[in-house]
């Protein structure tokens, strides 16, 4: 649907749509006017917003809405490692930010507040948002201000959402960035579990004896991070893993925030039964894969059937990364399957192991 002015900046006020096109010197048209009563027609719904490894569940409704989507950024210390802290930019406290769930028709109104005590100005590029930036220029805030971009849902699939206010690079390597599932109208396939995985990596010093990071732009230029991390901490997976029941089918949405490395994501043990590469569910799904590649601000999805119980380790395949944190465990308890999974002796994993304990 045309409309003037800002593409991608929609506003569901008379008056303030009005006010924008007298300033850009344009006419209110028709089509305007039009969008705005399509909106205002539009059920309003709260979206459900949650952190990783948590997703909202799928939706059940079979008609488009109006979607509230509340996001905020501060700036907070946060720990990175047993040995480090990091000064992280966040949404909604979290890093990766939360996981946000609509479907293909929905008109998303997203409410940004800037909570950055440092001052520095953010925003947030949406690669589910037709337009320019992503719905960024909509959303650029300052200190302590909110601003609001509402934008359709033009096409499903799994998207990540960043900060794209300059330099982009410092934004997105201190942690701002995050997924969005656009549903398509008919749904997903039903699965029994769906979790939420973001590979990133980090640059950082620390001064001799400082347990506390700064984030280095020389290491990002040259690609050389100390960490890289499941869903924004080394041990975020290892600690609290993900736990299912043998036989369920479970489904991951895995995002990479990049700043700068291809993901080789892999799950020891486990063959993807269905694989959304880069993230498209309008495509049939790659069947049967081991690995699936996932650029830096892309995402993929995955799914097979769980049926032996054991301990299933995620991995970044390009190896040496799990060194530096790129790991994070599957627990799928059940009876043991001697039908699929046997051996002559007991499993013995080896002294250290970091994969197969």
């Amino acid at each position: 649907m045309a409309m003037d002015g800002p593409a991608s900046c929609w506003w569901n006020n008379k008056q303030i749509v009005e006010q924008q096109h007298h300033l850009l010197g344009l006419p209110v048209s028709p089509a305007s006017m039009e969008l705005m009563k399509l909106i205002q027609d539009y059920p309003v719904e709260t979206a459900v917003l949650t952190t990783a490894p948590a997703v909202p569940p799928p939706i059940a409704r079979q008609h488009p809405v109006r979607l509230i989507v509340e996001m905020n950024t501060t700036a907070e210390m946060k720990q990175i490692s047993l040995n480090h802290s990091y000064p992280m930019w966040t949404f909604n406290g979290s890093v990766p930010g939360p996981f946000i769930r609509a479907r293909v028709g929905d008109v998303l109104e997203v409410r940004y507040t800037n909570k950055d005590k440092d001052g520095i100005a953010h925003n947030i590029d949406f690669h589910a948002v037709t337009g320019p930036g992503g719905g960024a220029p909509c959303l650029l805030a300052e200190q302590n201000e909110t601003k609001t971009g509402i934008f359709q849902m033009m096409q499903p699939g799994l998207f990540v959402y960043h900060c794209a206010a300059g330099p982009v690079p410092q934004h997105v390597q201190n942690g701002m960035y995050g997924l969005m599932l656009v549903e398509p109208r008919e749904g997903l396939p039903k699965v029994d579990r769906e979790f939420y995985v973001m590979q990133s990596e980090w640059y950082a010093t620390a001064e001799t004896g400082s347990r506390e990071l700064e984030p280095s732009w020389v290491d990002g230029m040259i690609e050389h991070p100390l960490y890289v991390t499941f869903n924004g901490s080394v041990g975020a997976l290892t600690e609290k893993p993900i736990c299912v029941k043998a036989g369920e089918r479970i489904r991951l949405f895995v995002g990479n925030g990049g700043p700068n490395l291809v993901s080789s994501f892999h799950v020891i043990g486990a063959i993807f039964d269905k694989v959304y590469r880069e993230g498209d569910v309008i495509s049939p799904p790659a069947r049967g894969l081991q690995t699936t590649l996932i650029p830096a601000g892309g995402a993929s999805i995955v799914e097979w059937d769980t049926s032996v119980p054991g301990n299933y380790t995620m991995i970044d395949h390009s190896i040496f990364r799990i060194e530096k944190g790129a790991i994070g465990f599957i627990k799928v308890q059940g009876e043991a399957r001697p039908d699929i999974y046997d051996s002559v002796d007991r499993p013995t994993p080896c002294i250290g192991c970091k994969l197969h304990n």
